[in-house]
């Protein structure tokens, strides 16, 4: 990926990681708390900064009168990545970039392409989650298939039928242990990386939100399905 534009326009979370760097370097390291979190004032910067859907400022002080890293999953979870591509370290009571995290400061194409493939793959998603149950399928599976069924705006019910079939139990099925590991491990982190757009407008509910591909997708990946939506797209015509 060498697009920054559409990098810096979709991916919330390397744009986020993006600000974060610079943030590191002009303040010469982040404040650590005992626990290894970033201190409260880079958590108060991040949230104005990020600006992230369901994660606004609104949204976390209606729950927190102060808020710590952990109330702020994508600075938790960011902190996590880039501790573990060895962007940055601890040291001193303080997050210090390292040589590798210095040359990637505003570098958002670079940044893309190291961090996206492994947040995708190889993070563990399920921190946050409810259930920490393991979801069937692989991303080969997952990437193929949403490949087709979010090429025009769908429910997350809709992808889970693609995905799964019918659901086991119907009435509920918007609060189910399947359709939140299904959010958390695949839908979410996609969206997160800007190939995937969730319509943050729509119902509370997994299964009655939106999603459609980003510009990103195409770009990013390279699949089996492509030739499926070239011949669909013929024949459309």
């Amino acid at each position: 990926m060498n697009n920054s534009e559409l990098i810096l326009n979709h991916s919330l979370l390397v744009t986020s990681i993006d600000k974060l760097l610079l943030y590191a370097k002009e303040q010469d390291g982040i404040g650590l708390t005992k626990s290894g979190g970033f201190k409260r004032t880079c958590v108060n910067w991040a949230v104005k900064e990020f600006a992230w859907p369901r994660y606004r400022e609104a949204d976390l002080y209606v729950v927190n009168k102060v808020l710590n890293e952990m109330d702020f999953p994508p600075l938790f979870e960011i902190n996590h990545i880039l501790r573990m591509l060895k962007i940055g370290r601890p040291y001193k009571g303080k997050f210090r970039l390292t040589k590798a995290g210095q040359s990637l400061v505003g570098k958002p194409e670079k940044l893309f392409n190291i961090i996206v493939p492994f947040y995708l793959m190889e993070f563990d998603h399920s921190y946050f989650s409810r259930f920490r149950e393991q979801l069937e399928g692989n991303w080969d599976v997952f990437l193929n298939v949403i490949n087709m069924a979010a090429e025009n705006e769908v429910s997350g019910a809709k992808l889970y039928k693609a995905l799964y079939g019918e659901p086991p139990n119907t009435a509920g099925f918007g609060g189910s242990t399947e359709l939140s590991t299904l959010y958390t491990s695949v839908l979410r982190p996609l969206c997160w990386s800007g190939v995937l757009f969730e319509t943050y407008n729509t119902g509370e509910f997994v299964n009655e939100r939106k999603f459609i591909k980003t510009p990103l997708w195409s770009e990013t990946f390279d699949l089996e399905t492509d030739r499926m939506l070239v011949r669909k797209a013929r024949n459309d015509n």
